[in-house]
């Protein structure tokens, strides 16, 4: 028997944890903690510990499917491919590279998504390209560029604990990031104060010094009536206010209008509670902001950003160890997905795609010329498609037929196509839909890299060979550019991939493989000299003076009414993950829970007579 141990990074959420794959006589056996990474330490959480057991799931896909008089058949390659470009090729020819979109993914290596952003611009002619990042944190990277000049994380994981206030807001740490949940509660034990705002009791709650719950949706009223507080008392930091900002003046005028008993009225939250959150957090040496969905998945996801970006600010806790703007990002390379460029308006390293000299450097480099017009996000794709002005997409890894806004009008619009060509790992509900299925590979079985969520470049490692005829995600991305004429695709391996990304993304210029080896870098690297940034922003920030932006409340796009009286707040669960893609074909996740379920208020159920355990039809305005 041969048994061996392969170092490589979790494909669940943006933790970003190292563990090692057991393999046995070539077979995916089992799953341990990488005891010396920085991120776990030794531990997982439930899904870490079974993140092998879909990989071998008999429902993988192991050959080409090619949809004939509306069923699929199995095919070879060569028909699945040749059948991918000619459709790809006559759309473009025939209605031009506007026709065309591009879903690229969270789930795949950084070399997958640059390669499928570089087929967009490169091959197609289309800055259609987008990913789920515009479902879940686009409104963090416009808000902390706006206000820090870099859209991602400030500080880094362990640092969490070295924090003396923790403000937890939008985030079910515990379920959706335990191992940096680990960390909030070692920064408790150390004496830290957690602030915990959330309209719901969840497992932080019952650690905080202070939880309180807002009414959904008015998360800039609440910052803003803290923030009133802060400046009031005098407990603002005015000697970083006066070096290394702009834009204090008019956020003062703005946060006067929110008074502490205007605040009251908007969020719920008592004037009590709204001044110990301000004298806690502006009081501490070292205060941390960690949030998630729960801030940005709003119509004023980026103004709530702002507002949180403005209270760090206001108290000087950006640019130093255990403080900062700490977005978690949902999934294993959502941040590698964005710094790759699979962004309608940014190539990689979120450099403009308008820019003449920036996009005239990928220009050179891959010997075409690129679309400057900024394309169309997921969104528009959709609304494009549905108007029958986007006639064919490809779709990398992702499931928006389940993961997307109003479902229903997603599936007509993918209906509506000409042509879909899907490239994924299991038949998902998207896949369903498409002309084309092209069965890539796990992340068990390919060579590449993610970003965690602190910015840390990591290894992903092949453990095991190809299932069937799968193929690794970047070669099959390859053959298709190359099959459609694209040059510059011959490209020996992810490593060389890497490389090209180095070459033209200064954030990445010094991250090299053999350098990340044993433990990650973050990015900024500028040079092999540099040895990343633990933390940002430290001398100065990205854009020269952080920027204060000053946010006005706003109600929700919807609210409640007779017709529609309860309002629904999507969570996680510890034991699935997303749509389920991957986390429903785990026999000790389904164990855990095998199906969604709902939680409401006692009161409410009661009235609505509704018991514990009984099924319930969901409706809203949109189906």
């Amino acid at each position: 028997m041969n048994y061996r141990t392969v170092l490589t990074t979790c494909v669940y959420c943006g933790c970003g944890c190292g563990l090692y794959l057991e393999v046995l006589d070539d077979e995916l056996v089992g799953t341990l903690p990488c005891k010396t990474h920085p991120i776990n330490e030794g531990g997982l959480c439930i899904k870490g510990w079974s993140a092998h057991e879909f990989v071998t799931s008999e429902k993988r896909l192991r050959r080409p499917l090619v949809k004939k008089d509306g069923h699929f058949v199995e095919v070879d390659w060569g028909e699945a491919m040749g059948r991918a470009a000619a459709g790809l090729g006559k759309i473009k020819e025939e209605r031009g590279p506007q026709s065309l979109a591009l879903l690229s993914s969270a789930k795949c290596t950084n070399e997958e998504n640059f390669l499928l952003m570089k087929f967009a611009r490169g091959v197609l002619g289309t800055n259609n390209i987008d990913h789920c990042a515009r479902l879940c944190h686009a409104s963090t990277v416009a808000g902390l560029a706006q206000a820090f000049g870099s859209g991602a994380m400030t500080n880094s994981t362990p640092e969490i604990e070295e924090a003396d206030c923790i403000l937890v807001t939008g985030s079910n740490t515990t379920e959706a990031h335990p191992l940096i949940a680990s960390r909030i509660l070692r920064a408790k034990e150390k004496g830290a104060k957690l602030i915990v705002v959330d309209p719901r009791g969840i497992q932080l709650s019952s650690y905080a010094d202070i939880h309180v719950r807002q009414r959904l949706g008015t998360d800039v009223a609440w910052i803003n009536g803290v923030m009133n507080i802060i400046i009031s008392e005098g407990w603002h930091d005015k000697d970083f206010i006066e070096r290394r900002t702009e834009g204090f003046e008019e956020l003062e005028k703005k946060v006067k209008e929110h008074t502490p008993e205007r605040a009251e009225q908007i969020t719920g939250i008592s004037q009590v509670d709204l001044r110990r959150i301000a004298e806690t957090y502006a009081k501490a040496e070292r205060a941390s902001i960690i949030y998630a969905m729960g801030i940005t998945q709003h119509t004023t996801g980026t103004d709530n950003v702002l507002s949180l970006c403005n209270l760090a600010l206001l108290t000087g806790n950006v640019g130093k160890r255990g403080s900062g703007v700490n977005p978690l990002r949902g999934q294993n390379n959502v941040q590698g997905a964005c710094d790759m460029g699979c962004l309608p308006n940014l190539l990689s390293g979120y450099q403009s795609i308008a820019s003449d000299e920036l996009r005239g450097k990928f220009e050179v480099e891959w010997g075409v010329k690129l679309p400057k017009e900024p394309g169309l996000t997921v969104v528009e794709m959709m609304e494009a498609a549905a108007g029958g002005r986007i006639k064919g997409m490809f779709i990398l890894g992702e499931n928006p037929l389940l993961s997307d806004p109003d479902i229903n009008h997603v599936r007509e619009a993918l209906q509506r196509l000409d042509l879909l060509v899907v490239l994924d790992i299991f038949l998902t509900e998207t896949a369903e839909l498409a002309d084309v299925v092209l069965p890539g590979v796990s992340f068990a079985e390919k060579d590449g890299t993610f970003t965690a969520t602190d910015r840390r470049v990591q290894r992903v490692r092949k453990a095991i060979e190809p299932l069937g005829e799968a193929r690794p995600d970047w070669q099959i991305i390859c053959e298709l550019a190359q099959a459609m004429g694209g040059e510059g695709f011959q490209y020996k391996s992810p490593e060389e991939v890497f490389g090209e990304i180095a070459r033209l993304t200064p954030i990445y210029a010094g991250i090299t493989y053999p350098r990340i080896e044993e433990r990650g870098v973050q990015w900024p690297c500028r040079s092999e000299e540099d040895p990343g940034t633990e933390f940002m922003h430290e001398k100065e920030f990205s854009r020269g003076l952080g920027k204060f932006t000053a946010v006005d409340f706003r109600e929700p796009a919807e609210l409640a009414d007779e017709d529609y009286p309860l309002m629904l707040t999507t969570g996680r669960s510890a034991f699935q993950f997303h749509t389920g893609s991957l986390s429903r074909k785990s026999p000790s996740l389904r164990r855990e829970l095998d199906e969604a379920y709902l939680e409401m208020n006692p009161l409410d159920a009661g009235e609505l007579g509704v018991p514990e355990g009984e099924a319930v039809k969901v409706s809203s305005r949109e189906g």
